[in-house]
């Protein structure tokens, strides 16, 4: 899943950028609002954390801006000022949520997969299909209660397939969803290669991964 993080000061930014990659999402990371936006406006993502004192722009702009065209992306604002009134007033903006700096990475990680899970189509934290089943917080895939072992990407592309199912997830959207360079997995086969071994992977369990030519691919009940 795609994660945009604005944040000014350069180191926390790299820890944030390098450590949502670990835990599995494509991040696009800026330094100020300004940015923030400019970003906002060519991709979707599922959650934005948002620095609240930036140059050019701030968080709280930011925030007012996408409510205002009417986004409902969900917002973890990151800021030192935690005053209740200030609290109030990130919320009462449009931010979904507030985490005080400094704060526990792991803390980070739970608050963004609840604003994952405050989508309507992202209810239920298991994702389920005949006898696979995908646990987005720990990352663990069963078939027929076997785990399998599979790469970043791999569970990227199955969780997209997953949060879909059964319609089809256009080529693109996988680019964007799952590779932070979209053109590089476009201009080749690798968005090919990986469902490839995707399948293998998946075996000849109750679910299979159809190509629909000239659009895409979706995950099905064989």
């Amino acid at each position: 899943m795609r994660v945009l993080v604005a944040e000014d000061d350069s180191a926390l930014r790299s820890v944030l950028e390098r450590g949502l990659r670990e835990n599995g999402y494509v991040v696009d990371a800026v330094a100020d609002g300004a940015w923030a936006l400019r970003f906002l406006r060519t991709y979707d993502y599922e959650v934005v954390v948002l620095d609240w004192r930036m140059p050019a722009v701030s968080g709280l702009e930011v925030v007012r801006e996408l409510r205002q065209r009417g986004s409902q992306v969900p917002v973890l604002m990151l800021t030192a000022r935690d005053a209740p009134t200030d609290r109030v007033t990130g919320l009462d903006e449009g931010a979904d949520d507030y985490l005080v700096k400094p704060f526990d990475f792991e803390e980070l990680l739970a608050r963004i997969r609840a604003l994952q899970r405050r989508s309507p189509a992202l209810q239920s934290p298991r994702l389920t299909l005949g006898d696979l089943e995908f646990n987005p917080a720990t990352r663990e895939v069963l078939v027929d209660g076997r785990a399998l072992v599979l790469t970043g990407t791999e569970l990227s592309i199955l969780e997209i397939l997953m949060r879909r199912a059964p319609a089809v997830v256009e080529r693109r959207a996988l680019a964007v969803h799952v590779w932070a360079e979209e053109a590089d997995a476009l201009g080749s086969n690798t968005i090919d290669v990986h469902m490839a071994r995707l399948r293998g992977k998946l075996g000849s369990g109750r679910t299979r991964i159809e190509t629909v030519r000239g659009v895409g691919f979706r995950i099905v009940l064989a």
